[in-house]
């Protein structure tokens, strides 16, 4: 269990430092996607923001224990080992949740693929970080 946690802890820093880099380029170069968020849905006062930044954490966390659980599926180099999962994990988790949301909430099909995009490349940089340290 500690080398899930460890593992975890790991790729939730690595993905918080990717995650708040990449939301300031997302920002400069694809700035028509970030006005959609301009939206009543997503206005927040503020008391729930820490949340947001322990994203990172939570989904590497619950990452890292699939990891463990189902690694001996995964062949190959490291690398090829990481994409696959991230691949996997996106398949079974992530497409259905961008379905859920895009079919119940009022938000577009660009945003809903952007936020898959995100979550297939958090899943994959939290598989190549398993991968190398908890093979």
């Amino acid at each position: 269990m500690k080398k899930v946690v460890v593992t975890g802890l790991i790729a939730g820093l690595i993905l918080f430092i990717l995650s708040y880099g990449g939301l300031f380029l997302a920002i400069r170069f694809f700035p028509s996607l970030f006005i959609e968020y301009n939206n009543p849905l997503f206005n927040s006062n503020g008391s729930r923001d820490v949340l947001f930044y322990m994203h990172a954490f939570i989904i590497s966390l619950a990452l890292s224990w699939f990891w463990d659980r189902f690694k001996a599926l995964f062949k190959g180099p490291f690398l090829l080992r990481g994409v696959e999962f991230g691949l996997v994990y996106s398949v079974v988790a992530l497409l259905p949740v961008m379905w859920i949301s895009f079919s119940s909430l009022d938000i577009t099909l660009t945003m809903v693929a952007s936020w898959f995009v995100y979550g297939l490349l958090q899943a994959i940089v939290a598989g190549v970080v398993f991968a190398k340290l908890n093979p």
